[in-house]
């Protein structure tokens, strides 16, 4: 059998690693898809890059400056998008798709708010969209949501699904630094961009929840709807605390079905050291899915760079090649769900999202403070779990108190933050944190 044509858009870190894993494994590759997936054109839109790229595969592979030129190719069979962003990467996709070719790309912001748009074109010309490399790198991830946990109703999923503020949690909880001397030191060594708004800020992260949310519950992908919330803003001492009451904090995306609808939110969390997922360090992703007959499975991994990202995106080829000549109306759905399948199920407000809280608030350090911060609580219905106080190192007329409570929803722990903040005993912004016990 003729092998498959593969034409590759993107020359960066994964371009290039999916070049030489592609080229590096062909032999392996081509026993398991059962026949040859060989790179016919490389585009870069960069020209010097592509010219430099030309240099070193020879006269064998053209390398062109204009994507374009690549998607409209006859005979290329399968585009591979690596340039990330919106434009022109939604554009080149949905031209190739039109042009009847199947694509992979690893460009989880592209299908977090255009995939509904580029899953329709796909299915209306009968071509495949395999995205593994968009969530979690090399983590096989998204074919264990659409194929390997199919007899599965999932209840939730729970995710460190960003390295960068993964290895700076971990950074300021091993060595006790504040986030701004972590986060430098994570770009000198390359884990940060010089950027880095979108990891730190979790917009990154909720591009991926908003992927694997639709696959696990049959929903459209609603990227605008979820609640993001980033690390920047969180203190060393609260992580210092969470540590003295069992917890360690992670920034997770999580996403579960509720009666009402489905919670879809990134944010600081605490989670129970005890847990696995909380002892994932560095630079690591890790995924925890709750089913209902498989039970809890964790998936873990590198979740970037240039060969595991790699490996994810040749997978998907390997899928393709093998599905090129099946009748796309028996294919894997995209979103695992068949179109008529999909649910409209609306995605909760943070307010009616029940969680339990870490608190801690700067008190003045005299009687009868405590006393009526729990008697706020006890009006708003919220129940106590744990409280702990420690000195705020600011003098000997305040104090830190520190407070979790049990699960109880966002919009009455706000009414109940607020009449707390309003006290003259309450002596600067109260923090507020989620806590999940991941049970």
């Amino acid at each position: 059998m003729n092998p498959i044509k593969v034409g590759l858009i993107g020359l960066g870190t994964v371009g290039a690693g999916t070049f030489h894993v592609l080229q590096r494994n062909q032999a392996e590759i081509r026993g398991r898809a059962g026949r040859g997936i060989e790179i016919a054109m490389v585009a870069a839109r960069n020209a010097e890059r592509a010219k430099a790229f030309q240099a070193i595969v020879g006269d064998g592979v053209p390398c062109v400056a204009d994507p374009q030129q690549l998607v409209d190719n006859p005979g290329i069979d399968i585009v591979v998008e690596l340039i990330g962003g919106i434009e022109p990467a939604r554009s080149l996709v949905l031209q190739a798709i039109a042009n009847g070719k199947h694509v992979v790309t690893a460009n989880k912001a592209l299908l977090a708010l255009h995939g509904t748009e580029i899953f329709e074109a796909a299915r209306e010309k009968g071509v495949v969209v395999a995205f593994e490399a968009a969530v979690a790198g090399g983590i096989p991830i998204i074919k264990a949501l659409r194929e390997g946990l199919t007899a599965n109703r999932i209840e939730w999923i729970a995710g460190i699904i960003n390295g960068t503020t993964n290895f700076i949690l971990s950074e300021m909880r091993g060595k006790g630094l504040d986030f701004a001397t972590v986060l430098k030191e994570a770009q000198r060594l390359g884990y940060a961009e010089s950027d880095p708004t979108f990891d730190i800020e979790g917009v990154d992260a909720a591009h991926k929840l908003t992927i694997m949310s639709a696959i696990a519950f049959g929903v459209p992908v609603q990227f605008d709807k979820a609640h993001v919330e980033g690390i920047s803003s969180l203190q060393a001492t609260d992580i210092k605390y969470a540590e003295q009451l069992g917890y360690r904090i992670k920034l997770l995306g999580i996403t579960r079905r509720r009666d009402n609808g489905i919670e879809l939110r990134v944010h600081p969390t605490l989670i129970p050291a005890s847990r696995l997922i909380a002892n994932v360090e560095g630079a690591m992703n890790a995924v925890v899915v709750q089913a209902d007959a498989v039970g809890t499975t964790l998936y873990y991994g590198k979740g970037a760079g240039a060969e595991p990202t790699a490996s994810a995106v040749v997978a998907d080829l390997v899928d393709v090649t093998r599905l090129a000549t099946a009748d796309p109306d028996h294919r894997v759905p995209h979103l695992a769900f068949q179109p008529d399948a999909m649910s409209d199920t609306p995605i909760l407000p943070m307010a009616d999202v029940h969680t339990a809280f870490y608190l801690r608030l700067v008190v003045a350090d005299q009687a009868g403070v405590l006393s009526r911060i729990t008697t706020i609580l006890a009006e708003h219905d919220i129940s106590i779990d744990a409280v702990l106080q420690r000195e705020s190192g600011e003098g000997e007329r305040q104090t830190d108190l520190i407070i979790l409570t049990h699960n109880t929803a966002e919009g009455r722990m706000n009414e109940a933050l607020a009449k707390m903040q309003g006290l003259p005993t309450v002596l600067a912004p109260i923090v507020k944190l989620r806590k999940e016990e991941l049970a």
